[in-house]
């Protein structure tokens, strides 16, 4: 089970604890103390980084773990900043089995809120993959946007992760 952990924390420059390679990007991981605040997704030819303490080698376990399978489901510690509602959107989007998608509207009728403040939440996510925005579409089946875009390497990436769950 992943727990999520509210913190106004803000994080200006980011020390990475591992850098993984995937057939996507390279996803820069960063750790504090026993806590998974970020994963980034970086340009592909980063150059790798080693998991640099436990947390971070368990976390790269787990992302290689969903990279084989895409059921995996994972158990780490999240620590995250942000808002009562962006939590709660991310709550939501934690329970969209994967191979599964939802839409914004679904999500914004579910929370009583709007589908582009679901959209804002989603942008927001620093947990990419594991609290996975990416099954978040649009109503009418679209894509949607993704890291706050609306084109480009993002929705390349959604696509991509979409594929892999077969979704």
């Amino acid at each position: 089970m992943v727990k999520l952990v509210h913190s106004q924390k803000n994080k200006s420059v980011k020390s990475y604890q591992a850098k993984l390679v995937a057939p996507f990007a390279v996803l820069g991981i960063v750790t504090e103390e026993d806590w998974l605040t970020d994963i980034e997704y970086l340009p592909q030819g980063t150059k790798p980084l080693a998991p640099q303490n436990y947390l971070a080698k368990e976390v790269c376990r787990q992302l290689q773990a969903y990279l084989s399978e895409p059921g995996f489901k994972f158990d780490i510690n999240l620590h995250l900043g942000g808002t009562i509602h962006q939590h709660r959107v991310w709550e939501v989007i934690q329970t969209i089995p994967s191979g599964k998608t939802s839409s914004y509207a679904d999500i914004a009728a579910q929370l009583h809120s709007a589908p582009r403040a679901v959209g804002r939440a989603c942008g927001a996510n620093r947990l990419p993959i594991i609290i996975p925005c990416h099954r978040v579409i649009a109503k009418n089946g679209g894509l949607g946007g993704f890291m706050n875009a609306s084109d480009g390497d993002p929705l390349e990436i959604k696509r991509w992760l979409l594929r892999h769950e077969s979704a």
